[in-house]
């Protein structure tokens, strides 16, 4: 004859099982998708197909924090005067599907339509970089210390070796510019060290294959402040070599 278990046993018994569900859950954790943009030829047609001119009178309802031409006079928001095409789209897909989180780009990118989106990186695409006088911005800011501009150059030029850190211009460019990534050439330098920590934390993680999580945690907060700084003075506009 078959005798009951006593209801403590069953009870050890559950928590035992479980506490091994768990365990072979967190061995085979859900893969986390940084980003859901797919550079297919499709997604090339449809960023190639902006229409400036319509991109250009949708970007006035941008103006009021990416600035009138695409420079900002708010520091911690980013330029977008000559955003290359591939970059400005991804971050606005990553804005509309929440990759990217910030509260007012998260509603503001789900109110666009594909078509919204291609106008508009072509509008950006196409905006000078030159200077202004008439304009408000606050790019460029003052000249970096001598000392962390020789080391912000070393580490756009070559990285570090030692500790696993590319140079900043193998995906940047020299001049700070390369196609398909973020412009740096003239951002400003509040907005790079906002994104430098966001990244080295965590807070960001919409990099695919995660290079700028792991280079920006690799980085000490003084690396990322000169980073920040050497860019936002327009330090970038020209080869690291010849500084």
């Amino acid at each position: 004859m078959r005798r009951n278990r006593p209801r403590s046993t069953k009870l050890v018994i559950g928590i035992i099982t479980a506490g091994s569900l768990l365990l072979l859950a967190s061995d085979n954790p859900p893969a986390r998708i940084p980003s859901y943009v797919a550079w297919t030829q499709e997604t090339f047609v449809a960023i190639s197909q902006g229409d400036a001119f319509r991109g250009m009178l949708l970007a006035r309802h941008c103006d009021h924090c990416h600035g009138a031409e695409g420079f900002t006079t708010i520091g911690s928001t980013p330029n977008l005067a000559r955003m290359g095409k591939l970059a400005v789209w991804k971050q606005l897909e990553d804005f509309r599907t929440h990759k990217r989180q910030a509260r007012p780009m998260n509603a503001i990118a789900e109110s666009l339509s594909s078509r919204d989106v291609a106008d508009l990186v072509a509008y950006y695409a196409k905006l000078p970089a030159f200077n202004d006088p008439e304009d408000k911005r606050v790019f460029p800011q003052s000249q970096p210390d001598p000392v962390h501009s020789a080391m912000v150059s070393r580490l756009i030029s070559f990285g570090d070796g030692e500790r696993g850190i590319p140079p900043c211009q193998a995906c940047h460019g020299p001049v700070a510019y390369r196609p398909g990534a973020p412009w740096l050439a003239n951002q400003n330098a509040e907005y790079l060290l906002n994104e430098l920590e966001a990244f080295a934390t965590g807070s960001r993680a919409n990099d695919i294959n995660m290079p700028m999580r792991t280079i920006a945690a690799l980085l000490t907060e003084e690396e990322r402040k000169a980073l920040a700084q050497y860019y936002g003075s327009g330090l970038g506009l020209e080869p690291a070599g010849e500084k």
